[in-house]
């Protein structure tokens, strides 16, 4: 069982940088892929949107299209902490962010893959 808390979301301006956290609990972190979700305003659950993801060591990343050379996901397994580094933010990056933790091989980029989630931070971008 792990357990995944959020932290770090808040306001702030077109152009701007965000840093989020997700904090894990339990011995076997390091075990677990992270990946990164966005639940954006109005949208179901099954539609929330691939953001970013880490392989176990953390030598392999992924990212959407959409946050790939803005964002970055660096993991600290001695600290049970992967991190959200978000910068040159817009108001598309508006949205609820969810970290997500999978045993299972295969694709970073379905939800469905996952196992266990946080509870969301949000994160708003004025323009």
């Amino acid at each position: 069982q792990v357990q995944l808390v959020e932290s770090g979301g808040g306001l702030v301006q077109a152009g701007g940088s965000l840093r989020l956290s997700c904090a894990a609990s339990g011995r076997t972190f390091s075990s677990y892929d992270m990946g990164w979700f966005r639940q954006a305003p109005g949208k179901e659950r099954g539609e929330r949107e691939f953001a970013a993801a880490i392989s176990t060591g953390g030598s392999s990343t992924y990212y959407a299209d959409s946050v790939k050379g803005r964002f970055t996901t660096p993991r600290d397994n001695a600290k049970n902490t992967v991190y959200l580094q978000m910068n040159s933010l817009t108001p598309e990056d508006t949205a609820v962010y969810y970290c997500a933790a999978k045993r299972k091989s295969g694709s970073y980029y379905y939800i469905q893959r996952y196992d266990y989630w946080g509870q969301g931070t949000q994160v708003t971008v004025s323009s």
